[in-house]
């Protein structure tokens, strides 16, 4: 309708007051038309787009979009964090509870990261766990000092870990006496694997008549247990001998010496050992040395037995030269290390004289460390080249004197003899 009136005004050749203001009025509502059209069309377009946005955004999780409380204001730590002493000489029982607001995780995995080290110590020690209880051990001489936090991971994060902050605790054995009191150089082998022998001096400050006793406790004792085997001196106890410690082996062996005197504090010591580390074999058996026609030295030993494993023996080989003249005894080297229980060597001097000797230690596939044995020693004599050329001369050199001699003594004979007459004197007149 509004589009026929302007085509009709505009018709009109002759253009009078009337029609021009009929143009103006047809004018204005043609274009109030148009733009309802846009407002129209414009929201229209806002609908199709909000609609789509708001189904993208229920597409997704919905803590994606809103985050739960929690993740906005911060995983709770653990609580209640305690370090108990159950007297295991140095392994402590931590213990905490989980974060107040735990009920929420219900879609997320909740772990704990575990910090512990002794008091001066660098570097923490970290273990992972679910666990809310764990013992851990530590030297009792120094402070321990734990820290624990809460991890959070899973639906309820996107699968991004969260941590909580730390809380901390701190545990001390009330120390006694003063540290010059304690034992000193204290030592321990653990030999052929069978028993561990430890032995120490007394204290620079411990008084006469002073007592002392070996406690040790490892994984799988129910209790700390006392040494019954002591090693003394003028009734002084100065070292322990342990046996059947096999399911100590690879654990952490927690040892504790004190002492004892009338009317004297005195300060213990705190030890942790571990037994294959401390393992020293007896000398390896039957040592024997050959010599091959191409002089080559052959050296052939077996294993020391007993309760070293075999195969977690290295071998270390020497080989000594004759004596020189002014020389006070012979200069060792070392030729070998290995795992083999035999080996060729080239010889590459001409000494007559020489000396082999072996020894061995537990390798680093079954210790980190550990003690050599004692050596074994083997000598022998081996001729040079112009001793056997003088050998085989030697013997021509005889039967050849001795035919000339007994053809010299048959001559003078006959020269003593009468013409003709044939002379019955016994050889060598």
């Amino acid at each position: 309708m509004l589009l026929e009136g302007f085509v009709g005004a505009s018709a009109n050749p002759v253009f009078g007051g009337e029609g021009r203001r009929s143009l103006c009025v047809c004018e204005k509502r043609l274009l109030k038309g148009r733009g309802i059209l846009r407002v129209w069309q414009l929201i229209k377009f806002h609908d199709l787009l909000f609609g789509w946005l708001v189904g993208w955004l229920f597409s997704l999780r919905p803590h994606s979009v809103f985050p739960p409380c929690f993740l906005l204001n911060g995983v709770a730590p653990p609580q209640d964090l305690q370090i108990t002493d159950p007297g295991l000489l140095g392994a402590l029982d931590i213990e905490w509870k989980p974060p107040h607001n735990v009920q929420t995780f219900s879609d997320c995995a909740v772990k704990y990261k575990l910090e512990y080290r002794n008091m001066g110590d660098r570097d923490w020690k970290v273990i992972f766990t679910r666990k809310l209880k764990i013992r851990v051990g530590f030297d009792l001489s120094r402070t321990a000092e734990v820290k624990v936090q809460t991890l959070l991971k899973g639906r309820c994060t996107d699968d991004v870990e969260v941590q909580s902050d730390w809380i901390y605790a701190a545990f001390q054995v009330p120390l006694q006496g003063k540290l010059e009191s304690e034992v000193q150089n204290f030592h321990c082998i653990y030999h052929d694997w069978e028993y561990l022998k430890c032995t120490w001096q007394p204290g620079l400050l411990a008084p006469r008549g002073v007592h002392y006793g070996l406690y040790y406790w490892y994984e799988g004792l129910d209790q700390a247990a006392q040494c019954d085997d002591y090693v003394q001196d003028h009734g002084l106890n100065v070292g322990c001998v342990l046996q059947n410690l096999s399911q100590a082996e690879y654990k952490d062996l927690r040892i504790c010496v004190n002492s004892s005197a009338a009317a004297t504090l005195l300060r213990p010591l705190y030890t942790t050992l571990r037994l294959h580390n401390l393992a020293k074999p007896s000398p390896p058996k039957q040592l024997v040395v050959s010599m091959s026609a191409a002089e080559e030295l052959r050296v052939a030993w077996s294993p020391p037995g007993r309760g070293t494993p075999p195969q977690c023996l290295e071998y270390e080989v020497q080989l000594a030269e004759e004596e020189e003249e002014g020389e006070a005894e012979a200069a060792w080297a070392s030729v070998s290390t290995q795992m083999e229980t035999a080996l060729t060597i080239s010889r590459a001097n001409q000494s007559r004289i020489s000396c082999v000797r072996v020894r061995g230690r537990t390798n680093i596939f079954c210790a980190d460390r550990g003690f050599w044995s004692e050596w074994t020693r083997e000598c022998f004599s081996v001729a040079r080249k112009e001793d056997k050329q003088l050998f085989i001369l030697i013997p021509v050199i005889l039967s050849l004197s001795s035919s000339l001699l007994i053809f010299t003594l048959i001559g003078q004979c006959k020269k003593r003899s009468p013409t003709g007459k044939p002379s019955h004197a016994p050889v060598g007149c």
